[in-house]
């Protein structure tokens, strides 16, 4: 199996390459790993100007003989080539799963919106840290590679899902890169941001018209909140939940999703 990686954002180091690439000889044999030398590239942000991000991705996902996409890492920017690669993947990017999240959200909601390949909410290579014995690339790997369903969030229960950085879903609202998740569970996350904002943004949400008809709302991890003062009144779970009934639909409960080590493997659709 040869998986691809490429960075539709911000840049990662050669040696957070070489890392990756030394676990995956020691603990996957059976899988070759491409970094594309775009991974390192930057421009301010960004790990190389649009244009570079898009013609790698797009060169990455039309080659045949490259079997999975694994996102190097988030950040911000993947939304700025959507409208120049989407358009152009050919048949090979039709047979491939990709695998990223955070703001790897715009490329995965907008392939599942065209129904391209597999998108797939999972942890990236720039996870695996210095003193880290991998346990997120692994459960990563374990599900690209072998499809093992014990990386897969346990709270799935055969309905078609999808993951997302709340952050991300709501500016995909009103675009047409919002995939249609009528009788979908939506899992959510959040990271570094004040409770106020997540509460707006969930009032964004029970709102959009394009969210109608979704099978209901989970919330994963909430990390690193960012102090409000003064003290918000509510906690992640009680925001969530009461706009929930604003927009008509069950509160599902928790998941295991999110910027933390337990970061389970959600498959776009049905796992």
């Amino acid at each position: 199996m040869r998986i691809g990686v490429v960075a539709p954002a911000k840049a990662i180091s050669e040696t957070v390459a070489a890392r990756v690439s030394a676990y995956v000889a020691l603990w996957y044999p059976e899988v070759e790993i491409v970094f594309h030398p775009q991974c390192y590239l930057t421009s301010g942000h960004f790990a190389g100007p649009d244009d570079a991000r898009a013609a790698a991705f797009l060169e990455v996902a039309n080659d045949p003989a490259i079997d999975a996409i694994w996102f190097a890492r988030g950040g911000y920017g993947s939304n700025r080539i959507l409208a120049s690669a989407i358009p152009r993947l050919g048949p090979a990017a039709s047979r491939k799963t990709y695998m990223g999240f955070s703001d790897m959200g715009f490329l995965l909601g907008a392939l599942y919106a065209r129904r391209i390949g597999h998108p797939v909410h999972g942890s990236m290579p720039v996870n695996l840290g210095t003193n880290d014995p991998g346990p997120e690339v692994a459960r990563a790997l374990n599900w690209l590679v072998r499809k093992d369903r014990s990386a897969l969030e346990p709270g799935l229960d055969g309905r078609p899902a999808a993951a997302f950085n709340l952050a991300i879903l709501t500016a995909l609202i009103g675009t047409p890169w919002l995939p249609d998740l009528a009788d979908h569970v939506l899992i959510i996350e959040e990271v570094s941001e004040p409770l106020y904002r997540i509460d707006r943004m969930m009032f964004q949400l029970a709102h959009a018209t394009q969210l109608k008809g979704i099978a209901g709302i989970r919330l994963g991890h909430v990390t690193d909140i960012q102090p409000n003062e003064p003290p918000f009144a509510e906690e992640p779970e009680a925001i969530v939940s009461r706009w929930c009934r604003e927009m008509g639909v069950p509160y599902l409960g928790r998941a295991q999703v999110g910027h933390v080590t337990e970061n389970m493997v959600v498959p776009f659709g049905v796992a």
